[in-house]
């Protein structure tokens, strides 16, 4: 569990559906497409998957006790082999977009960093954003992240109308731990 000044992230539990149906019944952005929830029950099922993985954060509004997003993030080696250090992650953030604007997601995203820098291991975070998700790219400028790549029709998450791939133009930014001033 991590505590902040008005949220905490802690592990979901499946008493969260509820809450995380709200914001991933229609995902705000194309890259969270695959996340789609369709039904309460469908939710449940998420629960318990997002709570064993030891990287995956509910982020819970201290006041209110409400799910208002969740932060995470998996290791990974920089090189082939088992035994590359596992020392790079990249982080993805979601807020129900109820409660946007408001410093939710920095104050998630820096208590997560400093978690993933100074208990995890990091060594390096990157994280990917679309080009046009602005709120997504000053968040990594804040959090002290550099631009380090825009990769044109880098990836597709939906279909066009007519069923063809819609690419999406793809921005990388990346700090390492000697860069973090958490």
């Amino acid at each position: 569990m991590i505590e902040t000044e008005r949220l905490i992230l802690r592990p979901f539990t499946e008493d969260d559906a509820a809450d995380v149906l709200e914001y991933l019944k229609e995902p705000a952005v194309n890259c969270f497409a695959c996340m789609k929830l369709n039904s309460l029950e469908e939710a449940k099922a998420k629960m318990k998957e997002r709570a064993a993985d030891e990287y995956y954060f509910a982020i819970e509004l201290k006041e209110t006790d409400k799910v208002i997003g969740e932060i995470f993030a998996h290791p990974e080696g920089e090189a082939p082999g088992d035994d590359a250090p596992k020392d790079t992650f990249s982080p993805c953030w979601m807020l129900n977009l109820s409660y946007t604007g408001k410093g939710y997601a920095y104050e998630a995203a820096h208590a997560f960093f400093d978690f993933l820098f100074n208990e995890a291991g990091a060594r390096r975070i990157y994280a990917y954003t679309e080009d046009y998700n602005l709120p997504s790219q000053h968040l990594c400028e804040r959090l002290g992240m550099r631009r380090e790549g825009l990769y044109l029709e880098f990836v597709s998450f939906v279909n066009n109308p007519d069923g063809t791939p819609r690419y999406e133009n793809t921005m990388e930014y990346a700090i390492l731990k000697k860069e973090w001033r958490g």
